[in-house]
């Protein structure tokens, strides 16, 4: 049986490396090869990053790799684990991703046969022309966000939001469109960012992440369900609990490439602790509180699902 995978990062990118390619070759290897992918990285079957899970839940392809932000609002629930200061640790808070998603949005994803849910690792702050080290240092320049909720906490801080998909980023940095961008080591190599924004901030160990953003791993739920039991009790023990936790390790594996990377060419490197990581929480604080009363205006319990998604990431051995 052939499975067609499609997704936004190139072949060659350590998110592809680290995280995709190590769950193809699982599931091939776990069916005898009587499974066999053929991938599609990069958008090579056509549309835009956005249209990702429209195409798996249509079947224009069977399985999508995909950040549910790309479509602002469709999918609220899962935004809990975007808000500002979340979590620390990709690992295991993508294992409270898939927690939280069984237990508080079973029908969020119910147009696809969700395989996995995770996170990535921490959110870094890379600009072309100045450090950032304290919130009002972001004033007056224009910063790329993955997300609605991640332009807001960027608007709070007093930057000027400008989202954008992760391909687009280099041209926007080399053209001045952009000043900068929020994205994690691990996506900053590929794309390669510490070549255009040489100055790099981020938050101390021990400080939980300044933002994350949540991936869905879809499959076509009609080809889901028209797999032989055996084949897809393959695709059922390569997916779940373990697997979102493995997603998000994965990303963790590019951060240090991204970050030597930035190193070796003598860019600077800020750690942002104590008086000034406070300042970044006062400020980014109300972005956590328009999203619960957004959800209320929704008909949903926005605190409850804040609450919930941290005794989710505590569990898992994560302060938040």
């Amino acid at each position: 049986m052939k499975l067609r995978f499609h997704t936004f990062l190139p072949q060659q990118s350590t998110g592809w490396r680290n995280i995709v390619q190590p769950w193809i070759e699982r599931v091939e290897k776990e069916s005898g090869d009587a499974i066999k992918f053929e991938a599609y990285p990069a958008m090579q079957m056509g549309g835009t990053p956005a249209q990702l899970f429209d195409q798996a839940r249509d079947g224009v392809v069977d399985v999508a790799w995909t950040l549910p932000g790309n479509t602002p609002g469709r999918f609220p629930r899962i935004e809990v684990f975007e808000l500002p200061f979340m979590m620390n640790n990709a690992e295991r808070t993508s294992r409270a991703l898939w927690e939280y998603m069984e237990k508080e949005a079973t029908t969020e994803f119910r147009e696809v046969q969700a395989l996995a849910f995770h996170v990535h690792s921490p959110g870094v702050i890379h600009m072309r022309n100045k450090l950032i080290k304290r919130p009002e240092d972001f004033a007056g320049s224009k910063v790329r966000g993955a997300t609605r909720l991640v332009t807001k906490l960027l608007s709070n801080l007093g930057a000027t939001p400008v989202g954008m998909p992760l391909p687009a980023i280099p041209d926007a940095l080399s053209k001045g469109v952009i000043d900068g961008a929020v994205i994690p080591w691990d996506a900053a190599y590929p794309i390669k960012a510490h070549e255009l924004a040489p100055f790099h901030s981020e938050f101390a160990p021990g400080v939980n992440s300044l933002y994350t953003a949540a991936f869905v791993l879809a499959m076509n739920k009609r080809k889901y369900q028209e797999m032989p039991d055996d084949l897809r009790k393959v695709i059922d023990r390569c997916s779940g609990l373990e697997q979102s936790g493995r997603m998000g390790a994965g990303t963790l594996l590019g951060d240090p490439v991204g970050k030597k990377a930035a190193q070796d060419r003598g860019n600077t490197i800020h750690q942002i602790d104590g008086a000034d990581a406070q300042q970044f929480y006062r400020k980014t604080a109300p972005v956590e509180v328009e999203w619960i009363q957004e959800m209320e205006k929704r008909g949903l319990d926005g605190r409850s699902l804040v609450q919930s998604a941290r005794r989710l990431i505590e569990k898992q051995g994560v302060k938040s």
